[in-house]
This record gives structure tokens, C-alpha cells and sequence, in this order.
């Protein structure tokens, strides 16, 4: 994406850092709640124009995406990650099931203009943003289909040829929601193992008629294994901060406002109601 600075440099940006919250608008933070979130924060930023950037990480949880809620066996599913300690939510944006625990750093960047930002060029914005984040560190991050991952999509970002980060995309009236998740650390190859055996369970031995990815664990990293340091998600997170503040007209942390709080309750009800299968499975056990 050529002239990807000139998003940056035409605006100031408020800043959500959520990477250490545990609980949001009285209750127990979770994957769910973030991703009413960000819905908040696009409308906000059609309203206003003005975009933000927001941190987050989260207890051990399965996202998934649409197709995977699908699954056959889904309820067998969802207790085998129950027993491995993890959540599951179904997300209200792209791709299929990605893995998010304390060493995952999720950023999203929420932008104007939905119209006028075309798909493709948000993704490369977020894949540009993440390479001048960890530009003293490496410039070996590639942007191509990682055939074996989890979540496989045209800008999984890798360094010799591992996925350690994925991409999707939200649009909210005018705004966008680019999101996207980095294994700082911890075993990356576990989280693609955990997927793999859920979905296992949940085809049960029978075919459908999309079937989900055929993972090979040893295609993930973390950015830790790949760059030979240890780098947390912390580190990740104060990077991002840094980077948006070198690059922007300026940037503050903010507070939500009180209609993008009101805005959540209404996209957190959408999305309980899209998880309520989920939801009624735990309450049947």
C-alpha cells in the first residue's frame, strides 16, 4: 500500500488500551465483550471521524468464526474446550477459529471512511503498521496464505514461512474495524494442536460441505521463537502505542463516551444472541 503514513499523519487517534482489563461496564471482561466493542468504536468513528486504536488479551479462548459454529458435533466440541481450560465465543467478523490467551495481542484499528478504504487496503494498513512496529527487530515479515494454519486468509504475516499474526476485518456503517491477533509468546504450536483436535471433535468423522482447514501445527510460531528474544505481549502493546504516536498527528488515551457505551450494550446483546448456542450448551451442563 503506497502512502500508507498518510493515514496516520492526516489525524490524531484515541487509544483504548484494554491489554490488562479484567472487567468492562460491570462485568468480567471477555472475548465476546470485545468485539461489541470495537462495533461501539466504529459507529463512534462514523460519527466523528476521529480514529482509534484499541489494545486487548484475554484469558484462554477459542474465537470462532461463523462456519466453524456449524460443526456437527459443535457441542462435543465446546466441552473439549471447556476440559483444555478455554472459552469459546463465535465472532461477528471474517475468518475461522484463531486461539487467544495471555500471550496474544490483539490490535484493532478503527478507522473512517469505510467507503473510501477499500478491503484489501485495510489489510495491507494493518500489515504495514505491524512491520514498522517491529522494524529494528526484523524485516522478514512476509504477507501470504500460510497453507496448514489456523484461520488461513491472503495476509497471515510470517517470518520464514510461520504464521505467528492473522487479520480479519469489521465495517460498521462508516467505519472499520481492522483487527488483528500476534502470538508474542507462549506455544504457538499447542494453540494450532487445540484447534486442530476441536475441530476434529466437532466433525466427528463425517463430511461436510466446507470443511474446516487441515492444520499442521508446525506452520505457527511466535514471534519470541521466530526473532530468537523474549517479547511479551506487553512489549508488543507499548510498541503499537509508540509506533501510532511516532506516526500520527498525535494520540491520547481515551475514555469511552457515554453513547459508546450505550452502543455496546446494544451490540453485546447481538452478540450474546449469536452465541447462544454456546450459551445454552454451558447451561445444560
Amino acid at each position: 500500500m503506497e502512502n500508507w503514513q498518510e493515514t496516520f499523519e492526516k489525524t490524531a487517534f484515541r487509544i483504548f488500551d484494554q491489554s490488562k482489563t479484567e472487567t468492562f461496564a460491570g462485568e468480567r471482561m471477555t472475548a465476546e465483550m470485545s468485539f461489541a466493542i470495537d462495533d461501539a468504536l466504529a459507529l463512534s468513528v462514523s460519527e466523528t471521524t476521529l480514529p482509534a486504536m484499541r489494545l486487548w488479551v484475554h484469558n484462554p479462548s477459542i474465537v470462532l468464526g461463523i462456519p466453524d459454529s456449524r460443526l456437527p458435533h459443535l457441542p462435543e466440541a465446546l466441552d473439549y474446550a471447556a476440559v483444555q481450560g478455554h472459552d469459546v465465543i463465535i465472532r461477528n467478523s471474517g475468518g475461522l477459529a484463531v486461539v487467544l490467551d495471555h500471550d496474544v495481542l490483539n490490535i484493532s484499528l478503527i478507522l473512517p471512511g469505510s467507503k473510501h478504504l477499500g478491503i484489501h487496503e485495510g489489510y495491507d494498513l494493518m500489515v504495514a503498521f505491524v512491520r514498522y512496529m517491529l522494524r529494528d527487530l526484523t524485516d522478514k515479515i512476509e504477507a501470504y496464505e500460510i497453507v496448514g494454519s489456523y484461520c488461513p486468509g491472503d495476509y497471515d504475516l510470517s517470518i520464514g514461512g510461520r504464521k505467528f499474526a492473522g487479520i480479519s476485518q469489521r465495517r460498521v456503517k462508516d467505519g472499520v474495524a481492522v483487527q488483528i491477533y500476534l502470538d508474542a509468546a507462549g506455544d504457538s504450536r499447542k494453540r494450532a494442536e487445540l484447534v486442530k483436535d476441536f475441530y476434529n471433535i466437532g466433525l466427528g468423522g463425517e463430511t461436510v460441505k466446507n470443511p474446516p482447514p487441515d492444520i499442521r501445527p508446525e506452520t505457527m510460531a511466535s514471534l519470541s521463537e521466530l526473532l530468537g528474544i523474549s517479547i511479551s505481549a506487553n512489549d508488543l502493546g507499548r510498541r503499537a502505542i509508540l509506533s501510532l504516536d511516532s506516526l500520527s498527528a498525535g494520540c491520547s488515551f481515551s475514555d469511552f463516551t457515554v453513547k459508546e457505551l450505550a452502543d455496546f450494550q446494544t451490540r453485546l446483546q447481538q452478540m450474546k444472541k449469536r452465541n447462544e448456542p454456546i450459551r445454552c450448551h454451558k447451561s445444560d451442563n
